[in-house]
């Protein structure tokens, strides 16, 4: 009999939790009639942290895909007004990503599904286990805050 795995159990947890999120997300998205797919609305929250207009290269490296999945992505979104190609005021051959109004309106409902999303998942926790858990989830992403600088031997 070979010994429990806390870790593969963790890992496991995680990947469920994760689908969920994407789950109930996903129904939020579509309750809101807004025609935008979970990968539109990352690629739009993406967006949204750029100061200026983020060349296609620029959104598949912030985004880790190939930059055949953000053409795609942009194409149905200019399609649907939500963004829209410009010129690099620099380069003419450089082409930039903009959020149109309809894009920012968009932006505003994706994160208010989003939140809808959150509370459904977290209603069963207490407002201290929120705290927990936002803490716990910040050292998974983030990594320990006080972690050893790397050695040289």
């Amino acid at each position: 009999m070979t010994a429990p795995d806390p870790d593969g159990l963790l890992a496991e947890q995680l990947l469920r939790l994760t689908r969920r999120v994407h789950r109930i997300q996903k129904r939020h998205l579509e309750h809101r009639e807004l025609g935008i797919t979970p990968a539109q609305s990352r690629l739009l929250r993406t967006l949204a942290h750029y100061g200026s207009p983020p060349r296609m290269a620029d959104l598949a490296e912030r985004l880790e895909v190939v930059p055949r999945a953000v053409t795609t992505l942009v194409d149905g979104l200019e399609a649907a007004g939500k963004v829209r190609r410009v010129p690099d005021p620099a380069n003419r051959r450089v082409i930039r990503i903009e959020l149109t109004d309809d894009g920012r309106a968009a932006l505003r409902e994706v994160r208010d599904a989003r939140r809808c999303a959150a509370q459904e998942i977290l209603a069963p926790l207490t407002d201290e286990q929120r705290a927990v858990l936002g803490g716990l989830l910040d050292t998974l992403v983030d990594g320990p805050q006080d972690a050893p600088a790397t050695r040289t031997l």
